[in-house]
C-alpha cells in the first residue's frame, strides 16, 4: 500500500485488516480499533539514553511521579503479605492489609531509615523494623515505640508509615510514589476495554525471568516496541510473521502493535508454502512440539489456531469464540512508563527500569501469565540473571522464546556504545514514521513528564 494524504506509508503486503477478512472467527472488534497512527518526535537527541543529567531529570519527574507496575496480586495472597518494589533508589512496601485491600508504604523506618522488608514474603502480625524493633500496624498506624519514653517529642498517633498511592488492575498492582498523581483510572485510559475479553487477572504466572543489561531502560524497552528489526535480527521467523505490515496504534496513555503470525513477511522475495510457514511458525512457539502437516486446502494461520483452540480448551472453555488473530497474533502494548503487557492468548508482560541511578544500567523482566484449570497455582518464583549471563540461561523457564530474547539484546550492548558516540556530538536518532509509532508515541508522553532540555 501506499500513503494516502497525510497517512504515513504502509508496507507492500495486505494490511493487517485484510488479514482479519480471511479469519475463521468472528473477530474481536478491539482488534480493528483505529487509534492515532502519526504523534511524537521523529528525531531523539542521543543524549536522552546517555546523559546523567537527563536520567537525573527522569528520576524527579517520571519515576517519581507515574504510575508503575510493581507486582501481581498473587504475590501478596494473604493479609500481611508483603512485596518490594525497587526503582533509581526508591523502595516501596506494598501490603495485602485485608483479604480485599492492598496499601504501599515508604519501605523506610521513621525512626533510623532502614528498609522494612528486604525480600517478598509475610511480615507477620505487624511491620516490624528489625533494627530496633518499632512496629507499626498493617493500616500504617504506630503499635510499638520502643523505649517510647525517650521519644516524648513524638505523637504516637501521628506516628505513621508514609502511604503511596496504589491502584489495581487485572490482577496488576501499580504505584505512584507522588502524593498529587492523577488518577489511576486516568494513567490506564481506555486499556480496560481492549484487555476486557481476555481478562488476564484470571491468569497465573507461570515464570518469571529478569535480566540486567548493560543500557539505559528505553535502549532496552524500545527494542521490544517494533517489528521492524526481525528482518535483520530474527531472519529464521520471516516465514512465520508479517513484521512489516504490522499493525501500529496510539491510544492516549498506551499504545499498541499486532504483527501477523503465520503469514509470511513482505520481505521475503520468495512465496513459502502453508506448510513451510506452519514449520516456521511451529518451530518458534510450539517449544519443539512434533510437527503437523496442514490439510489441503486449509491456510497455516487457521491451523495453528485451531491446532491451539484443541490445546486450550481444558482451560478456556469458550475457546471457540476467540478468533484466529487472538490465538496466533503478536498484540503487543505499552503503558506508559515501562509496562508491557501482552493481548489475547499472548503470555508476555514485560517490565523495564533502571538499576539503581545508572544511566547505562537497566533491568528487563519477562512475566508469562497463562491459563489454568481449577486453583490458581502459586506464582513462579522470580529468577535473575545478571551482567554475565545469556537469556539461554533462562530456558528451563521461557521455553524457546529465551533464544529469542537472546538474539534481541545481543544489539543492545552497541546500540548503547553507538548512543555514547551520537551524544558525543550532540547526534540525534531519526525514526520511522509508523513502524516506529510506539518508540514515537513513548517519547511524546515522555517529553510531556520531562521538562525540556533534560
Amino acid at each position: 500500500m501506499t500513503a494516502t494524504g497525510n497517512a504515513p506509508a504502509r508496507s507492500s503486503g495486505p494490511s493487517y485488516d485484510e488479514i482479519l477478512d480471511a479469519d475463521t472467527h468472528p473477530v474481536n472488534p478491539v482488534l480493528r480499533l483505529d487509534g492515532v497512527d502519526d504523534i511524537g518526535p521523529v528525531t531523539i537527541p542521543a543524549s536522552r539514553y546517555t546523559s546523567q543529567a537527563v536520567f537525573d531529570a527522569e528520576v524527579e519527574h517520571l519515576w517519581k511521579r507515574s504510575w508503575q507496575m510493581a507486582c501481581r496480586e498473587e504475590h501478596i495472597p494473604e493479609v500481611g503479605d508483603a512485596y518490594v518494589y525497587d526503582v533509581v533508589g526508591l523502595s516501596i512496601l506494598v501490603l495485602r492489609v485485608t483479604p480485599t485491600r492492598i496499601k504501599a508504604y515508604w519501605n523506610a523506618c521513621l525512626h533510623r531509615g532502614r528498609a522494612l522488608a528486604t525480600e517478598p514474603g509475610p511480615v507477620g502480625d505487624v511491620i516490624r523494623c528489625a533494627f530496633h524493633g518499632l512496629e507499626w500496624h498493617h493500616d500504617g498506624t504506630l503499635a510499638q515505640l520502643t523505649t517510647s519514653w525517650d521519644f516524648p517529642h513524638v505523637e504516637a498517633d501521628k506516628f505513621c508509615l508514609p502511604e503511596v498511592k496504589v491502584g489495581i488492575w487485572e490482577g496488576w498492582v501499580f504505584v505512584n510514589p507522588d502524593p498529587d498523581a492523577h488518577p489511576f483510572e486516568e494513567h490506564l485510559g481506555a486499556l480496560p476495554e481492549h484487555f476486557a475479553k481476555w481478562a488476564p487477572g484470571g491468569k497465573y504466572v507461570s515464570a518469571h525471568v529478569g535480566k540486567v543489561l548493560p543500557v539505559n531502560w528505553k535502549v532496552a524497552q524500545e527494542a521490544f516496541m517494533e517489528a521492524m528489526h526481525v528482518i535483520a535480527t530474527h531472519p529464521q521467523i520471516m516465514a512465520s510473521i508479517g513484521d512489516a505490515n504490522t499493525r501500529y496504534d496510539a491510544f492516549g496513555p498506551f499504545s499498541r502493535a499486532i504483527s501477523a503470525g503465520a503469514v509470511a513477511s513482505p520481505h521475503l522475495t520468495w512465496t513459502p508454502t502453508e506448510q513451510q510457514i506452519f514449520d516456521s511458525l511451529t518451530d518458534r512457539r510450539l517449544d519443539g512440539e512434533p510437527l503437523a502437516l496442514v490439510p489441503e486446502g486449509m491456510t497455516a494461520r487457521a491451523f495453528a489456531a485451531e491446532g491451539s483452540r484443541r490445546r486450550k480448551s481444558r482451560t478456556v472453555p469458550d475457546i471457540d469464540t476467540y478468533c484466529d488473530a487472538e490465538i496466533v497474533d503478536s498484540i503487543y502494548y505499552t503503558l506508559f512508563p515501562n509496562f508491557h503487557p501482552w493481548g489475547a492468548f499472548n503470555r508476555i508482560n514485560y517490565r523495564f527500569r533502571p538499576v539503581g541511578r545508572h544511566v547505562d544500567r537497566c533491568l528487563m523482566e519477562c512475566i508469562y501469565t497463562d491459563d489454568f484449570a481449577g486453583e490458581r497455582p502459586p506464582p513462579a518464583p522470580y529468577v535473575e540473571l545478571g551482567l554475565d549471563a545469556e537469556w539461554v540461561d533462562a530456558v528451563p523457564e521461557l521455553g524457546v522464546l529465551a533464544r529469542v530474547f537472546q538474539q534481541d539484546t545481543l544489539n543492545l550492548p552497541a546500540v548503547q556504545r553507538g548512543l555514547e558516540a551520537m551524544a558525543a556530538r550532540d547526534g540525534s536518532l531519526t525514526l520511522t514514521r509508523y513502524q516506529e509509532l510506539k518508540v514515537r508515541h513513548f517519547h511524546h508522553l515522555w517529553e510531556q513528564q520531562v521538562p525540556p532540555g533534560s
